[in-house]
């Protein structure tokens, strides 16, 4: 497998604020040369819906840990070795290690749900914009000094005149 290695560096002259993206990718460029465990597919289900699958086979819920913290969904797992007493494992495929996954959500994701079902963790996710957030149009004022600022479909007008 051939490693390839991205140079980021001209799109940092020409843009602002997107920092944390170009991170995102130097980080992803260097997991591409080690396989990830465990294996998972991410989904975009809707326009602003989203979807984790995980296959944790061998897990069980309650070992399981999910939480989301800001901009950043950790799953991680550790294997109760209680459970395994009264038999000797002569060989081990199905993989019971410890793991810790992190994804870097976008802004305003949040999770919806989550399940766990025939071995696969499902993690719903969904984009929430309060309406305060969303944009809106703003008339500007004409020869008569009234301003209206447009919002949701409803016009508010300002009886005030500019100067």
């Amino acid at each position: 497998m051939a490693v390839r290695t991205y140079d980021f560096s001209p799109l940092y002259r020409s843009t602002v604020g997107f920092d944390r993206l170009f991170n995102m990718l130097d980080q992803t460029a260097r997991a591409e040369t080690s396989p990830g465990w465990p294996p998972y597919n991410i989904e975009r289900t809707g326009e602003d819906d989203y979807r984790i699958t995980m296959a944790l086979a061998g897990f069980s819920p309650d070992e399981i840990e999910l939480v989301q913290k800001e901009n950043t969904l950790l799953v991680a797992a550790h294997k109760n070795t209680d459970q395994q007493q009264g038999s000797e494992v002569l060989h081990r495929g199905i993989a019971t290690r410890p793991f810790r996954q992190s994804f870097n959500l976008a802004e305003h994701l949040k999770v919806t749900n989550a399940a766990f079902e025939h071995g696969l963790l499902t993690i719903e996710l969904k984009r929430e914009i309060s309406e305060a957030l969303k944009p809106r149009r703003i008339e500007i004022a004409t020869g008569s000094g009234q301003l209206s600022v447009r919002q949701n479909n409803v016009t508010i007008l300002d009886q005030n005149k500019v100067a």
